[in-house]
Parts: C-alpha cells; sequence; structure tokens
C-alpha cells in the first residue's frame, strides 16, 4: 500500500504540465519496474491515469482523484494537496457549476466600504449566487482553522451580496429583483464537518450531489438575500 500511495504522489508532482515518462516517474518513486507497471496498469483499468506507450498522463478530474485515492492509502493530505494546483479545483468547480445550469464568474475582485475582495468562483442561476472558496488542504478540518475559513468566506459572501447592485453591467445577477448569496467552502476530501454554522463544506468530488440537493434545503443553509 505504501509504494503504490507513493507512486500516486509521484504521478501527481510529475504531471502538473502534462505527460510524463513511466520511467522518470518509477525513478522519482523509487519503484521497481515490475511492481510500477503493476500498478500503472491498475490506476489505468480504474481510469485514474492514461497510458501510452512509455508515457502516463493524467487530466484535473483524475488528478484530484488521484489526491483523493493518496489520502485513503494513508498519504498526509498537505503533502498531496501540495501537489495540487488552485486552478485544478477552479476548473472542478467551475465545470460542476456550468453542467447544472450555473453560469460561472472566476477569481471574482470588487470593493466594499474600502476592502478589496476576491472570490474563487461566483456560480449563479437565479436567484441563488453560489460563493465558493476553493481550498485545497485544510490541515485535517480542526475546529479553530475551520471557523476561520467559514467567518471569512461569510464575511465576503455578505461584502458581495451588499455591493452586488453597483456591479450592474459586470455580473448578471446585479439586475435580479432578488438573489440569494450562499457561501461555500469546497475541500480535497471529507473531513469531521459537512457544515460550520449552516455553512456547507464540499468535498470537491461531491460537490455534483451537493448542487443535486441543493434546491431542496437551500433555505437552511446560511445566506443573504438581495433586496
Amino acid at each position: 500500500m505504501n509504494i503504490e500511495r507513493n507512486l500516486i504522489i509521484s504521478i501527481l508532482k510529475l504531471t502538473k504540465n502534462g505527460s510524463i515518462s513511466k520511467e522518470i516517474v518509477k525513478k522519482d518513486a523509487r519503484v521497481t519496474s515490475e511492481i510500477a507497471e503493476k500498478i500503472f496498469k491498475k490506476l489505468h483499468s480504474s481510469s485514474l491515469v492514461y497510458l501510452q506507450n512509455n508515457f502516463l498522463e493524467a487530466d484535473s478530474l483524475q488528478r484530484l482523484k488521484l489526491a483523493v485515492y493518496a489520502v485513503q492509502l494513508g498519504a498526509d493530505l498537505e503533502t498531496v494537496s501540495s501537489h495540487l494546483q488552485w486552478k485544478e479545483f477552479e476548473d472542478m468547480a467551475a465545470f460542476a457549476l456550468e453542467r447544472n445550469g450555473y453560469g460561472v464568474v472566476r477569481n471574482l475582485r470588487f470593493k466594499h466600504i474600502g476592502h478589496r475582495w476576491e472570490i474563487d468562483v461566483v456560480g449563479f442561476r437565479k436567484p441563488m449566487v453560489l460563493c465558493v472558496d476553493c481550498k485545497h488542504w485544510h490541515r485535517g478540518m480542526y475546529p479553530s482553522a475551520l471557523k476561520r475559513i467559514v467567518e471569512e468566506q461569510v464575511t465576503r459572501t455578505l461584502a458581495l451580496a451588499e455591493v452586488s447592485q453597483s456591479l450592474a453591467g459586470k455580473v448578471e445577477w446585479a439586475s435580479w429583483s432578488k438573489a440569494k448569496f450562499f457561501p461555500v467552502v469546497l475541500s480535497l476530501t471529507a473531513g469531521r464537518f459537512k457544515f460550520y454554522n449552516d455553512v456547507p463544506i464540499v468535498p470537491i468530488l461531491q460537490l455534483q450531489d451537493f448542487l443535486n440537493q441543493l434546491p431542496a434545503y437551500a433555505n437552511s443553509l446560511k445566506h443573504f438575500t438581495r433586496p
């Protein structure tokens, strides 16, 4: 299991910019060729990597799945997450939102009461505006860290709700007669908490399920209504 875990970590480290030679991955992971080839085939049959001749490749979704799998095998969450890129989280969030009929704005920057704010991904589908904070590692989501993360996202979301009408011409929801703004925190893996103060903590690979269920319980979640 440790050998497989180490090989996956090497794959994550080396596939950030596209395909990589299998020999380089084996050397980085310090795994014998025979064992490595067995693991490569296993990952390929599970659709976690692409194999072509002597090269290996993993797209953004595969890399996220590999990261989750490595953590399940006992890899340190911070180590695994250090090999993921912020853009990969944002790409997955934007893809899932668009697939579910939401418009998307990424890295939204705005000013409110003398402060500059930024929200990683904003998904909007009338009357809901989801303000998503992409946290690709949480050190296990300890209560003190989780409280800070959630409170910061609640503050950003409230600021956006209060300033939204002044963004007319820049964002679609500024012209809606009514809008509900929801803070959401996106994580790599499931932690001890699914919610904190009614703010959802959503593992990236469960985002689709969250969006499917959202209409049924949206009013029970933390949100801000405008006007």
